[in-house]
């Protein structure tokens, strides 16, 4: 699945042969039938390995936060972007809307799997800020496009037009940036001199390393 991946993303849905990762990953094309039927459940397995382990740990993290609901806002981007976004796995993003109108079974897979769980990721922590007087009642669709929306451009940005660009961008910099205007807004605050207060410190509580996504503690595959 680690060379599925890297195919996947360098080379698109379309264009990568299930002979072309047998090869990557110095196995036969018959090794790879002997845990998927087609490129289709090849490329869910993917999905499967990469995504949603780092949304259960998001979800997880939801549950034992201890901190205010602005920092766990902070955590859940932050922690997204460390688990995902540094890794080949962002690629899919940028894949899935390329190609989503060709594939339309594995863009109701992705939307299902991936994006309506991170919804509810998203409306939980909202619903935990109004339900602790931390955050006013909002529109949840809305606003929780507006919390996703950053991320999926600086995935996209990573792998289109970040390599080639004049402005170097960082993205915890950016997401960092994000949360504090989301927070707090462009409005000048009435008190002469005040500033927007940047998000509350990251704290240490554990998210999944890199390493346990991709890694064989998730029972993966070299194919």
């Amino acid at each position: 699945m680690a060379a599925a991946l890297n195919l996947f993303v360098a080379r698109g849905y379309a264009a990568t042969r299930l002979e072309d990762v047998a090869s990557a990953a110095g196995v036969s094309k018959g090794t790879v039938y002997l845990y998927f039927a087609n490129k289709e459940e090849l490329f869910k397995a993917v999905v499967q390995e990469n995504l949603l382990p780092a949304l259960a740990e998001g979800e997880a993290l939801i549950d034992t936060f201890e901190g205010s609901t602005e920092a766990l806002l902070h955590e859940i981007l932050m922690g997204w972007w460390e688990l995902i976004g540094e890794s080949p796995a962002s690629g899919l993003t940028k894949l899935l809307m390329a190609e989503s109108g060709n594939f339309p079974d594995l863009a109701q897979y992705y939307n299902e799997e991936v994006i309506e769980r991170c919804d509810r990721l998203f409306a939980r922590i909202l619903a935990r800020g109004v339900a602790q007087g931390e955050f006013r009642e909002t529109d949840v669709d809305l606003t929780t496009l507006a919390l996703t929306a950053p991320m999926l451009f600086l995935m996209m940005w990573k792998h289109s037009f970040g390599p080639c660009a004049s402005k170097v961008l960082e993205p915890k910099a950016f997401i960092t940036h994000v949360v504090a205007l989301v927070l707090h807004g462009l409005l000048r605050n009435p008190v002469p001199g005040a500033v927007i207060p940047p998000p509350p410190p990251l704290t240490a509580q554990p998210w999944r390393t890199p390493s346990d996504v991709n890694g064989d503690a998730n029972g993966g595959t070299k194919s």
